[in-house]
C-alpha cells in the first residue's frame, strides 16, 4: 500500500472540503445556493460545465467501452453528451436565461401548469439516480484500488460520498463552481502529463494509433441495417437530447452573468468535452500496448480497473499523484453537481407545491436536508447496483427525460401552439411507449427489434402535436358552415 499517495489524496479531499466551507460563508439565499447568484464569468461557466460532464464514465467507462467496441460503442458519450451542451448553448441558453428562473421545472409550470411541472421534475430527479450512482461506484473503485483491496469498494463509496456531501451541503452551487474551477485545472494538467508519459512507455504515439487502426477501433458508423441504424441513432439521441432538460445543465446556464456568457460557456464547454475525452482513450490504448496480455486478464474481472492499475504498476509516484488527483477531480466535480441539482428541483418544484408560502430561509434549509436524504438514497442504490458498468449506469439515466421531458421543453419554447393538453399527451405517450419496450413488459423480441427510447421520443412528439391540435380540429368540425349569399345552401 502506497501511504504517500494516499496521504496526497486525503489532503486533496480536505482541501476541497475547506473550499466548500469557505463558499458556504457567502451563501445568503436560495439563489446563491442554487445558481451562484447569477454572476459567474465566462471562464467559470466553461469550467463548471466541462468539469460536470467530465466524470467517472469519461475517465474509466468510456475508455473501457472504446477498447472493446471502438468509436461506434461510445456514440452516446462523449459525442452525444458533448453535443447536448452545444445544442443548449445554440438553442436554449439565451431563451431560458431571459426568463430568470431558478429551476428547469419553473419553465414547465409557467408554460404548461403545475401538473406538468411536478411530473417532469419527478422524471428529472429520477434520472439522476443512475448518474450519481456511477460517480459513487467510481469513488469506491478508486479507494479500493488505492489501498490495494484493503478497503472494500462499499466502504470506499461511503467515504467518498461523505467527502463530497459535506461541501455541497455547506456551499451549494457556489462551492461546486469554485471546486470545479480548481478541479478542472488539476484534471486537464494531470491527464495531459499522464498521456505524454504513457505514450513514451508505449514507444510513441504511432504505435498506439497503429494498434487502434489494426483493431478497427476508429469505426464510427453502424452496419447498414435498419436495426443497427435505429439503435445507433437512439444511443446518440439519449444523452444529446435527454440531457437538455436537466437541472445541472440549467444551473450552469442560469449561473452566468449574462445571456451571452451562458451561450458561449455551454458551446465551448461541450466542444472541449468531446475533444478532451479522447485523452483517457489514448491512455488506455497505451496501457494495452505496454501491458499486453495482462490487460486482457485484468479485463476479465473489470475493464474499468485497467487504467488505474496501469498507472499504479507502470508509472512513478509523481504520475500516480497526478492521475488520481485528476480522476478524483473528475468524479467529485460531477457527483457534487448531480447531488445538488435534483435536490434543488425537489424543493422548488415539488415541496413548494405541497407547502406553499415557505420563506427563503426555509427553502434553503429544505434544500440542504434534501441533499442529505437524496445522497443516502443514491448511495444505497449504488451499493445495490454494484457490478453494473459505470458507462451503463450513466447511459440508462437519461432515457426517462428523453421520453418524458424533452418534447414539452423544446415545443414549449419554439412552438406557440403547444398546449397543456398537448404536454399531457406527450408525457403520457412517451412514457407508456418507452415502458412497453421493456423486455419485462413487451418481451425480448420487441426490445431487440427497435430501441424503446427512440420509440418513446417519437410517441412523445406525436402526443404533443395531437393533443395540442385536437381541440382546434374538433372545434372546426362542429362549427356550423356559414351560408354565402348567391350560393344555394346544401
Amino acid at each position: 500500500m502506497n501511504y504517500t499517495l494516499i496521504s496526497f489524496v486525503v489532503l486533496y479531499l480536505l482541501g476541497t472540503l475547506a473550499l466548500g466551507v469557505w463558499a458556504g460563508t457567502r451563501i445568503k439565499n436560495t439563489a446563491d445556493f442554487a445558481i451562484a447568484g447569477r454572476r459567474l464569468p465566462l471562464i467559470m461557466v466553461i469550467t463548471t460545465t466541462f468539469a460536470t460532464w467530465f466524470g467517472a464514465e469519461t475517465v474509466m467507462g468510456i475508455p473501457a467501452k472504446f477498447v472493446q467496441g471502438g468509436l461506434n460503442a461510445i456514440v452516446e458519450d462523449p459525442f452525444g453528451a458533448g453535443m447536448c451542451l452545444v445544442l443548449v448553448g445554440l438553442f436554449f441558453a439565451a431563451r431560458l436565461y431571459k426568463q430568470n428562473l431558478l429551476t428547469i421545472g419553473d419553465f414547465y409550470r409557467q408554460r404548461f401548469g403545475r401538473g406538468i411541472e411536478v411530473f417532469c421534475s419527478v422524471a428529472i430527479i429520477l434520472s439522476y439516480l443512475g448518474w450519481v450512482a456511477a460517480q459513487i461506484t467510481a469513488l469506491g473503485l478508486v479507494f479500493s484500488v488505492l489501498t490495494n483491496g484493503a478497503m472494500s469498494e462499499t466502504t470506499g463509496m461511503i467515504i467518498g460520498t461523505v467527502a463530497v456531501l459535506v461541501y455541497v451541503v455547506v456551499g451549494g452551487f457556489l462551492a461546486v463552481a469554485w471546486t470545479d474551477f480548481i478541479q478542472m485545472i488539476v484534471l486537464v494538467v494531470g491527464m495531459t502529463v499522464i498521456a505524454i508519459f504513457a505514450s513514451d512507455l508505449a514507444g510513441g504515439s504511432d504505435k498506439v494509433i497503429a494498434l487502434a487502426t489494426n483493431q478497427e477501433l476508429w469505426k464510427f458508423f453502424p452496419a447498414p441495417t435498419f436495426t443497427e441504424i435505429a439503435f445507433f441513432i437512439a444511443a446518440a439521441l439519449t444523452m444529446m437530447l435527454g440531457s437538455i432538460p436537466q437541472q445541472d445543465v440549467f444551473q450552469r446556464v442560469m449561473s452566468a452573468k449574462d445571456a451571452q456568457t451562458a451561450q458561449r460557456g455551454a458551446v465551448i464547454g461541450g466542444v472541449s468535452y468531446i475533444l478532451f475525452a479522447f485523452v483517457p482513450m489514448f491512455i488506455i490504448l497505451c496501457a494495452v500496448v505496454v501491458m499486453g496480455d495482462s490487460v486482457m486478464e485484468l479485463a476479465k474481472n473489470d475493464y474499468q480497473k485497467v487504467l488505474p492499475t496501469f498507472v499504479l504498476t507502470k508509472m512513478p509516484l509523481v504520475m500516480q499523484i497526478l492521475f488520481f488527483g485528476a480522476l478524483l477531480s473528475a468524479i467529485k466535480s460531477t457527483s457534487s453537481a448531480t447531488l445538488l441539482a435534483p435536490s434543488t428541483s425537489f424543493v422548488e418544484n415539488i415541496l413548494k407545491n405541497l407547502r406553499p408560502g415557505m420563506s427563503d430561509k426555509q427553502q434553503l434549509f429544505a434544500m440542504r436536508v434534501t441533499i442529505v436524504i437524496f445522497t443516502v438514497i443514491v448511495l444505497a442504490y449504488a451499493i445495490a447496483m454494484k457490478g453494473t458498468p459505470i458507462y451503463d449506469l450513466v447511459s440508462a439515466a437519461y432515457q426517462i427525460t428523453l421520453v418524458g421531458a424533452f418534447v414539452p421543453l423544446v415545443t414549449g419554447i419554439y412552438w406557440k401552439r403547444a398546449t397543456t393538453q398537448g404536454a399531457i399527451f406527450s408525457v403520457g405517450a412517451g412514457i407508456a411507449v418507452w415502458v412497453l419496450f421493456f423486455p419485462q413488459v413487451g418481451g425480448e423480441a420487441l426490445s431487440k427489434m427497435f430501441p424503446g427510447q427512440l420509440a418513446g421520443l417519437i410517441a412523445a412528439f406525436a402526443g404533443m402535436v395531437l393533443g395540442s391540435l385536437m381541440p382546434q380540429v374538433l372545434k372546426n368540425r362542429h362549427e356550423p358552415v356559414k351560408h354565402v349569399p348567391g350560393i344555394p345552401a346544401r
